[in-house]
């Protein structure tokens, strides 16, 4: 894996994402300056932004062990929620920061000073940073609660102590930036070749735009109802994704460096960690779902699939694997797809909430599996349509929650931040108390150590404005 070796002086400079300019020292060599490209910075900032999205590093990212996607075979101290020992709230904490948010911001100075560009095509170019620093916003936000958002970038050498913004002003301020950036999207050339997600293709990037705007609008819709239905209505009617064509993902090679996270770390590393969790296989095994044989090794035989106990030690050999195809290095990684639009789309228009945007809620929920189906590679319609008309599966309004929370859940496999903000947004399924501590599942992750360390007075005002640095201190969001 990359960058991930930090030195303490590194970490105090960067933890609290203020000094810009002595960050950006540590990228030249003092005889030999010289300035990175902004499209080095905007190329570097998506893989690491991608990177991180599909990482499975029990030391970067353990959002398949939160969803209960995958579990452990013998340490087991993330699967039950012990995430402090490794660092991982600070690691995604800096990785995102630093990595992502700085980069961008680097490359948005860049494109405002490249005097070779004209104005539509600078704008074109903030239009595709905007989106991904509000991709990245977001992510945060879901994790944490409050942040440090308004004075985090500024680059003030004596702002090395930001305070945290309020999650919901940071929401309301996010969608704001997306219909902002719709405008800049579409006024000329943005970046093409050093484009790893649609390679300059901005017709793809404006539906990347309103769809994560969609994404926003939905996540706010039991906390601010208003909002979430005029957020929602804007971005439809101004164009989503419309299929899997249109689907925010990284391309990655099949020789390293430019590899799948997945690849490098269960299989190049040569360790054998990582198990489907009981949770998830159980729950397609009750649904006989086809995806089955597309998510998951028939190690065990032929249709035989058993997941390990989530949160226990699981014998390796005896335990249903990740299918092969997740194993590919060139297996892309997911930041939004249609998949994940259809169900919000079901949401919106289902009767609790009643939506003016186009189609109707059986048509989104039936699209939002269809298209998982055909992106896991089942192309059979007739095998779609038998698993549709499942009794289990079929579209009740009356029991939509439950209904669009579950196949949602199951859709999110290989993008299993979701996967935790659709189970926290929905409450289904049902997940599984870890084996070994039966601890509950975290509801957010709490600050990094080194916050509470080196920005201690932002860090205890955070702290308090939430309802206290606890696992189980609900997002503003999950109000249900």
């Amino acid at each position: 894996m990359k960058k991930y070796f930090l030195t303490f002086i590194i970490a105090c400079l960067f933890i609290s994402c203020a000094d810009d300019d002595k960050y950006e020292r540590l990228n030249q060599d003092p005889k030999n300056p010289t300035e990175v490209s902004e499209d080095f910075l905007f190329t570097s900032a998506t893989v690491s932004l991608g990177d991180f999205m599909a990482s499975p590093n029990v030391n970067i990212n353990v959002f398949r062990f939160i969803s209960q996607y995958l579990t452990a075979t013998t340490y087991v101290d993330e699967p039950n929620y012990a995430l402090t020992n490794r660092n991982v709230p600070q690691s995604q904490w800096s990785e995102l920061y630093r990595d992502v948010l700085l980069d961008l911001e680097d490359a948005k100075s860049n494109v405002n000073e490249n005097e070779l560009l004209t104005q539509p095509d600078k704008d074109a170019r903030l239009g595709q940073i905007e989106v991904l620093q509000v991709y990245t916003w977001q992510v945060l936000v879901d994790t944490f609660g409050d942040i440090p958002y308004t004075e985090a970038l500024q680059g003030e050498a004596d702002n090395f102590l930001p305070v945290y913004d309020d999650a919901e002003t940071i929401y309301v301020n996010l969608i704001e930036r997306l219909q902002n950036a719709r405008t800049l999207l579409s006024s000329g050339k943005g970046f093409a070749g050093a484009d790893v997600i649609y390679g300059g293709d901005m017709s793809k990037w404006s539906k990347f735009n309103n769809s994560l705007q969609l994404r926003l609008a939905m996540r706010i819709s039991d906390s601010n109802s208003s909002l979430s239905q005029s957020a929602a209505e804007d971005a439809a009617s101004n164009g989503v994704f419309t299929g899997n064509q249109d689907n925010a993902i990284i391309v990655y090679q099949s020789s390293p460096p430019n590899t799948n996270p997945l690849w490098e770390d269960l299989v190049q590393s040569g360790r054998s960690d990582y198990v489907a969790a009981n949770t998830i296989v159980d729950i397609m095994n009750d649904l006989d779902d086809p995806r089955r044989m597309y998510y998951f090794d028939e190690n065990l035989g032929d249709g035989v699939y058993e997941g390990g106990i989530y949160g226990s030690q699981n014998p390796y050999n005896s335990s249903t694997h990740m299918v092969e195809s997740f194993l590919d290095p060139a297996h892309p990684g997911i930041l939004l797809d249609f998949a994940e639009v259809s169900f919000h789309l079901a949401t919106a228009t289902s009767t609790d909430l009643n939506y003016d945007v186009f189609g109707n809620a059986s048509t989104h929920y039936e699209n939002g599996i269809t298209a998982s189906m055909n992106y896991a590679g089942i192309d059979d319609q007739d095998a779609i349509d038998d698993y549709l008309n499942r009794p289990d599966v079929f579209y009740d309004s009356a029991n939509s929650n439950a209904l669009i929370g579950t196949q949602f859940w199951i859709a999110m496999y290989d993008n299993p931040i979701e996967g935790w903000s659709v189970w926290r947004k929905y409450d289904e399924p049902t997940l599984n108390l870890p084996g070994s501590t039966g601890n509950p599942v975290p509801l957010r992750y709490t600050y990094p150590i080194n916050e509470q360390n080196l920005n201690e007075a932002n860090y205890n005002a955070a702290s308090q404005a939430i309802g206290g640095d606890s696992q189980q201190t609900r997002l503003f969001w999950d109000v249900n």
